[in-house]
C-alpha cells in the first residue's frame, strides 16, 4: 500500500505545480491519476488525507479555469472534516469563505 500513498502525494503535488504554472490540462490529469490510486486503497487516516488534499486542490484549480468544481469541494469539505487534517481544514475553510458557509 505504501507505494500507492507516495505515488498518489506525488501526483498531487506534480498537479498543484502544474496548476501554479498554469497548466490546468496537466493539473487536472495529475489530480485524477493520485484520485484513482486513492479509491483503489482501504479506507484509512492516510488515504482520506490525501482525499481531502486532492479534491480540494481539484476544486481550486477548476475555479481559476472556469469548470464546474462543485463535487470536488463538496468531497475534500467532507474529508476535510471528518480526518481533522488541520492543514486540509483550513484549505476547506480558504476555499468554503466566498461561498457562506462554515465549515
Amino acid at each position: 500500500m505504501r507505494p500507492a500513498y507516495l505515488s498518489a502525494a506525488r501526483a498531487l503535488q506534480l498537479g498543484r505545480e502544474w496548476a501554479v504554472e498554469g497548466d490546468q490540462r496537466r493539473a487536472l490529469d495529475a489530480y485524477s491519476e493520485a484520485l484513482s490510486l486513492l479509491r483503489a486503497l482501504p479506507p484509512e487516516r492516510t488515504r482520506d488525507v490525501l482525499l481531502a488534499h486532492t479534491h480540494l486542490a481539484f476544486y481550486q484549480t477548476l475555479v481559476l479555469g472556469g469548470g464546474d468544481p462543485q463535487e470536488h469541494l463538496h468531497l475534500g469539505v467532507s474529508y476535510a472534516r471528518s480526518t481533522r487534517d488541520p492543514l486540509a481544514r483550513a484549505i476547506a475553510e480558504e476555499c468554503l469563505s466566498g461561498l457562506e458557509v462554515a465549515l
